[in-house]
């Protein structure tokens, strides 16, 4: 089968498969994106020669009025561990949240005590803690220095229960997620959301923080190395990480309708060939 194009050259036959493999070859072309839009770190030389960067100290986070806090005391008394510990069982909803591991939603709660409008959580025989504005280390010195006085040599460990970070955007599974420790980067998050999707904007990622009542907006570049020491390596609770779509997203979304458009026209093209050259 051959399509005949008229003009200065009239009668000159062309093969209709060879302009259909021409169609699709300037396709394949157009839509292909160069690894310098999808690489990490690309200042760091491509050699064996081993470059060292020094990483952004780690600021622990602070707890803030209604974080929960996962309290564990344990004695050589086991009855008076269990009545120490009889109210950390409480469950508390943590709402649209997915575990980790992104693969599924998290449970019905977290158990640990809630923050109070003032800043305090209430333990039994310990009584009332200062927690607001303080780290996890700090707290359990603080508990370990009351329960000291009636327990021999306790054993206190404090932690968050919802350190909860927010992932939105050009990733693979956009949400929030529980992480199992408060010592997180926001590579940590960024994979564990199924890293980002070719559409994302690596050279501008946005992090939103609260701190004092006030937004904090930090723009990072995933090419660059400097990341690492960057002070807001390390996120905090509540943290949220935006991935902007790139160009080609914005294109992909215009070009979707043209390109059903211009598929659909190559098809009645390709009829109209077949149409003119068959004998009916």
């Amino acid at each position: 089968m051959s399509i005949i194009y008229q003009g200065k050259h009239s009668g000159r036959r062309v093969p209709a498969l060879a302009v259909l493999l021409l169609s699709v070859f300037s396709f394949c072309v157009s839509s292909c994106s160069g690894p310098k839009n999808i690489t990490y770190f690309r200042d760091v030389p491509d050699s064996v020669k081993r470059q060292l960067v020094d990483m952004a100290a780690y600021s622990m986070p602070l707890i803030q009025t209604d974080d929960i806090l996962q309290v564990t005391i344990q004695t050589l008394d086991p009855a008076a561990s269990t009545l120490l510990n009889q109210q950390n069982t409480a469950q508390w909803p943590v709402v649209g949240t997915g575990s980790a591991a992104g693969l599924s939603n998290a449970g019905p709660g977290v158990s640990g005590y809630v923050v109070d409008k003032d800043g305090y959580i209430t333990l039994p025989l310990v009584g009332r803690i200062l927690a607001k504005d303080k780290t996890t280390d700090s707290v359990r010195n603080e508990i370990t220095g009351k329960v000291s006085t009636y327990y021999k040599d306790p054993v206190v460990n404090v932690r968050f229960a919802n350190f909860k970070v927010t992932v939105l955007g050009e990733v693979a599974r956009p949400s929030s997620y529980v992480m199992p420790n408060e010592k997180v980067t926001i590579m940590d998050a960024i994979g564990i959301a199924g890293d980002l999707t070719i559409y994302g904007k690596r050279e501008n990622v946005l992090l939103i923080r609260e701190t004092n009542g006030k937004k904090e907006f930090i723009r990072f570049n995933l090419n660059d190395s400097k990341l690492f020491t960057s002070p807001y390596l390390f996120l905090h609770q509540g943290d949220i990480v935006y991935v902007e779509p790139n160009k080609a997203k914005s294109a992909s979304t215009d070009m979707a309708q043209v390109k059903r458009i211009s598929i659909l026209a190559s098809v009645l093209s390709l009829l109209i060939v077949i149409a003119t050259r068959v004998n009916f």
